[in-house]
């Protein structure tokens, strides 16, 4: 082995190494991560409770409300004027 080499090959070796500094930057960035995951998912459950409630708020007043008188179609007259009324 040339000498270039082993010396590359140490550095390499002393970069691939753990210590204090690299143990702390993983700890801050995991705990950042966390926290940007946990906010993601509260966002998305807000957003979710948000749509139910008004997915059940509109079908209660469309519940709530009473029919409209709606008018005889067009086939139902010739039905009535054919066969008489309450056919």
């Amino acid at each position: 082995m040339n000498p270039p080499d082993h010396d590359l090959d140490q550095l390499l070796a002393q970069a691939r190494a753990d210590g204090p500094a690299e143990a702390g930057a993983a700890e801050r960035f995991l705990v950042g991560h966390r926290a940007r995951l946990r906010h993601r998912r509260q966002v998305r459950a807000g957003w979710v409770s948000a749509l139910l409630a008004s997915a059940a708020v509109v079908t209660g007043l469309m519940l709530l409300r009473p029919e409209p008188n709606l008018p005889s179609s067009a086939a139902y007259q010739v039905y009535e004027g054919a066969l008489g009324e309450g056919w």
